[in-house]
């Protein structure tokens, strides 16, 4: 492949692009004090963040008062559930407004998560200005709080999404993309990001595992399911190895995977979060397994991430094509059916700092 055309990657024209910035603020004996109780502080902050949101023209805040993690996905109908550790928002970013407040009655939360859902079109190219509009309303915000020094987390993550089959079920445009970075992409735009800052880029796959892969690798009414799980592993990473991919992680214990970067992040699963952590800096090989083969999984997840040589200029084409390629040859080795079956890719890219 041509040089320039390695650092493209191109993507179906159905594919979903999603944008959320996340603020975390830690909650203080003095931002609650001024409040009858627990509940009651919620409700009002929540009243001043959504009147600040109308003003500066916000059109989709959520603000999450009980711990639970924010998960967002596309979805043509806007909804929202909670299970006891996450909170999983669906929606349509062209058209779906919303402003609600997620509180758990007598629980004091560690931190009040204010996350922001981008609203309208072409969401990449206008994620810069997306976050300098955040940016702002943080800046505002906190002037109006009852607390001084509060610590804030800002967390931007972004996403693009596609069935890796799309093709071959008929969907024959693509989008040529020249991934970049975000603190490069908001640079160019004029949005400032501190020099101290995380930043994350990685791949993440979902497998169904299905009634013919299942048969066709375990024998009939076998309990142990050790060999669907290790030859589903061994065929992801020689795959991976022959595009040089060394940082992997395979989850099959139905469990959702949560991708961080260990150097910065505290790592810790729980009975819904499998906590994968990485040092994207580390040269040498890190595989991160996570199946139990007594138990059924309904997917195998795999997550590839991208290192420092990724992060140059037009770096993540040239990762997005390496990954593109091992995601071939693992689905001709585990003889996927194109036509019928989905392999969901997403590419994530995240970024993180104190504010």
């Amino acid at each position: 492949m041509p040089y320039h055309h390695q650092k493209r990657i191109y993507i179906p024209t159905n594919a979903r692009s999603n944008q959320y910035i996340l603020a975390e603020i830690r909650v203080t004996d003095e931002l609650l004090g001024g409040y009858d109780d627990v509940q009651d502080a919620y409700r009002q902050l929540s009243q001043t963040v959504f009147s600040l949101a109308d003003k500066q023209e916000i059109h989709n805040i959520q603000i999450i008062a009980n711990d639970k993690l924010p998960v967002v996905r596309f979805h043509t109908e806007a909804y929202s559930f909670e299970t006891a550790e996450q909170i999983r928002f669906f929606y349509n970013p062209a058209y779906h407004e919303a402003q609600n407040l997620f509180a758990t009655a007598g629980h004091r939360a560690r931190k009040l998560r204010l996350v922001f859902l981008a609203t309208g079109s072409e969401l990449r190219s206008n994620s810069a200005t997306f976050h300098a509009k955040v940016q702002y309303f943080m800046d505002s915000l906190l002037p109006l709080l009852p607390a001084t020094g509060l610590a804030v987390k800002i967390r931007d993550h972004q996403h693009l999404s596609y069935d890796f089959f799309t093709k071959a079920k008929g969907n024959k445009e693509t989008y040529g993309y020249k991934l970049r970075a975000i603190d490069k992409r908001y640079q160019a735009r004029g949005c400032q990001l501190p020099q101290e800052h995380s930043a994350l880029n990685y791949v993440t796959v979902s497998l169904p595992l299905s009634r013919k892969l299942k048969q066709r690798i375990l024998p009939e009414g076998m309990t142990d399911f050790t060999p669907l799980y290790q030859y589903l592993e061994d065929k992801f990473l020689s795959a991976a190895s022959t595009k040089q991919l060394s940082r992997l992680a395979m989850v099959a214990n139905g469990l959702t995977p949560i991708v961080r970067n260990s150097k910065f992040e505290t790592l810790e699963s729980t009975a819904e979060l499998q906590m994968i952590g990485f040092d994207p800096n580390a040269t040498e090989q890190q595989f991160s397994r996570h199946w139990q083969g007594d138990k059924l999984a309904e997917a195998a997840h795999f997550a590839i991430v991208a290192g420092p040589k990724d992060c140059d200029d037009g770096g993540y084409g040239r990762f997005m094509n390496q990954v593109e390629e091992a995601l071939r040859s693992f689905a001709n080795e585990i003889d996927m059916d194109k036509e019928h079956e989905d392999l969901i890719l997403r590419f994530h890219q995240h970024i993180s700092y104190r504010r």
